[in-house]
C-alpha cells in the first residue's frame, strides 16, 4: 500500500553505498562495505519491487517538477574506489541501472592505497599481534591492535604525525607498518584494495551510465572558506579533465557537514549536496542537505525493502548524523 501510494511517489529515495568488497572488507568494516552477492540481491529487490531507478540529476529535477515515477530511486556510491569498478559497476550494467559516484580525486592519479584506510585494514588483519616498538613508523613504544578502540587510536596517531606529508611519503610509512605486521604490502597494492579508480577506469564508467560528481579533492571539508572552496575547485577540475563536464552535485565526505558550508557551496555553483542522514527526499527540503539511506553488510533484506517501498521512512528514528560514517580524515596533505 505504501509503495503504491501517492505519498511514496512524491518522494525520492537516494541510496548510499561506500565499498563493495574485493576480499574481506565487509568483515573489516561491515557498516561501510557490502559483499557483491548482497549488493546483487539489493538490485534484484529493486527490480522485483518495480522501482524506477533514475540518474540523480533527473530524479531531483523530476521531484521538483512533481513528475516522479512510482517508487523513484537514485543510487549513489561515495569515494570512487576501485572496488566500484571491479564489483559494483558490472552489476549495475547487468540490471541496467544508472548510478552516481561522488569521486574524491587526490589518490586517482597517485594509484596507491589510501593511507588511513590501508593502515586501519592492515592493523585489523594483524589484530592478534602486538608490535613491540612502533618507532619505525613514528610511534615509539608498543602498539596493541587487538581492539577496535586501540586500532582507531593507532591510526589517528599515524594520521596526526603524517599530516603534512604527501601521499607518496605516507605510502612509505604504510610500507614500514606492513613490515612490522608481517604483511605483503606489494600483494595488497597489486590487488588494488582501498585504491581509487584510475583515469582510464573513470573515463570508461563516465561514458557508460555513471555520473561522476563532487566529493572534494582530498576527502576533507576545512572550516576555512578559502580552503573549503579550493577543495571543490580542485575536485571539479580533476573530474572535468577526465569527462569534459563540470559536476554540480556534491556529497559531504564522511557525512560531516556544517550549515556554514551551504553559502560556500552555492558560491561554487553546487546545486545539490547529500548527507548520510536517513530519510526520503521530498519537495521543499534544503537541496544542500539531502538525506540518503546508507546501505551496508549489516542491513537485512527486509529492512532494505522497507526503505525502497517507503515504509522504512515512516518508521525510522531520525538521526542528525550517521553513527556509522567514516572518521573525517583527509586523503592528501593538508593544503595551506
Amino acid at each position: 500500500m505504501v509503495a503504491n501510494s501517492r505519498w511514496r511517489q512524491e518522494r525520492l529515495l537516494i541510496l548510499c553505498y561506500h565499498g563493495t568488497s574485493l576480499e574481506d572488507e565487509h568483515l573489516w568494516r561491515p557498516f561501510l562495505y557490502i559483499h557483491p552477492k548482497e549488493l546483487e540481491q539489493r538490485l534484484e529487490s529493486i527490480r522485483r519491487c518495480n522501482c524506477t531507478v533514475l540518474p540523480l540529476e533527473e530524479g531531483l529535477s523530476r521531484l521538483a517538477a512533481g513528475t516522479l515515477p512510482p517508487r523513484g530511486i537514485a543510487i549513489t556510491f561515495d569515494d570512487g574506489t576501485y572496488d566500484f569498478y571491479r564489483q559494483a559497476y558490472p552489476l549495475l550494467k547487468k540490471y541496467g541501472f544508472p548510478a552516481t559516484v561522488y569521486q574524491t580525486t587526490y589518490y586517482s592519479s597517485l594509484q596507491r592505497p589510501v593511507f588511513n584506510l590501508i593502515c586501519s585494514y592492515m592493523l585489523w588483519k594483524s589484530r592478534d599481534a602486538i608490535i613491540a616498538d612502533g618507532a619505525n613508523v613514528g610511534l615509539p613504544g608498543a602498539l596493541d591492535p587487538r581492539t577496535d578502540a586501540s586500532r582507531f587510536a593507532i591510526v589517528r596517531r599515524l594520521i596526526e604525525t603524517t599530516e603534512k606529508l604527501t601521499g607518496l611519503e605516507k605510502d612509505e610509512i604504510a610500507v614500514k607498518l606492513a613490515r612490522l605486521l608481517g604483511i605483503d604490502y606489494e600483494r595488497l597494492t597489486a590487488s588494488r584494495i582501498l585504491q581509487l579508480m584510475n583515469a582510464s577506469e573513470l573515463r570508461e564508467i563516465s561514458s557508460n551510465g555513471v555520473d561522476l560528481e563532487l566529493h572534494t579533492h582530498r576527502h576533507r571539508t576545512p572550516e576555512n572558506e578559502d580552503l573549503f572552496r579550493r577543495e571543490i575547485r580542485d575536485n571539479r577540475a580533476a573530474i572535468h579533465s577526465l569527462t569534459g563536464r563540470d559536476p554540480q552535485h556534491f556529497c559531504y565526505p564522511s557525512g560531516v557537514y556544517n550549515v556554514e558550508f551551504l553559502p560556500w557551496l552555492r558560491k561554487e555553483n553546487v546545486v545539490s549536496a547529500t548527507t548520510c542522514d536517513v530519510g526520503l527526499v521530498q519537495r521543499g527540503m534544503e537541496n544542500l542537505l539531502l538525506p540518503r539511506y546508507v546501505d551496508h553488510q549489516r542491513r537485512t533484506r527486509l529492512e532494505f525493502e522497507s526503505w525502497i517501498t517507503g515504509v522504512g521512512d515512516l518508521l525510522a528514528f531520525r538521526r542528525k548524523a550517521s553513527q556509522n560514517a567514516l572518521p573525517n580524515y583527509g586523503y592528501g596533505p593538508s593544503p595551506t
